[in-house]
Order: C-alpha cells, then sequence, then structure tokens
C-alpha cells in the first residue's frame, strides 16, 4: 500500500508539474488542460492508500513528504534535461 502512495503522490507531482505554465517539457494539450485535475485526483488517492497504510497522522505527513519532495524534484530534473522554457 505504501508503494501505491508513493507512485501515486509522484504521479500527482508530475500531472500537476505538466498542468503549469511553468513547464518545461513539451507536453499533450489534454495534459495542459486537465494537468491539475489529474494531479488532485491522484493526490486524494495518494492520501487514501497512505492512510490506509499507516493511519491517519503518519499517512498525512508520508503523503505530503513524499509528494513534496516529487514536486521539488521536478523541476530540477526539467531543468537538467536541456529543454528550453517556452
Amino acid at each position: 500500500m505504501t508503494i501505491a502512495g508513493a507512485i501515486a503522490a509522484v504521479l500527482s507531482a508530475l500531472a500537476l508539474y505538466a498542468g503549469s505554465p511553468h513547464c518545461r517539457w513539451r507536453r499533450p494539450a489534454v495534459l495542459q488542460r486537465h494537468g491539475s485535475r489529474a494531479g488532485l485526483l491522484l493526490a486524494i488517492a495518494s492520501l487514501a492508500a497512505w492512510i490506509a497504510a499507516l493511519g491517519a497522522g503518519a499517512g498525512l505527513c508520508a503523503m505530503l513528504g513524499c509528494w513534496m519532495l516529487a514536486m521539488v524534484a521536478l523541476p530540477y530534473v526539467a531543468a537538467l534535461s536541456g529543454t528550453s522554457a517556452r
């Protein structure tokens, strides 16, 4: 369950970054329009998985920690990939 929560948190951060106007990667138009909604739904799924695995308090902290780590890392990964900002 923790692996599912971690994967959902990373995918949520990726979808939110893809839906952002600051995204440096080329992305499909559907992600530009619906990335934020998909990211929020994945965040809720991640939170539910973490809470099911660890309980309410620890699950919330684990989800936020994993999610924020991915949120901070994605712009750096995009910058290192060498693509130019639009």
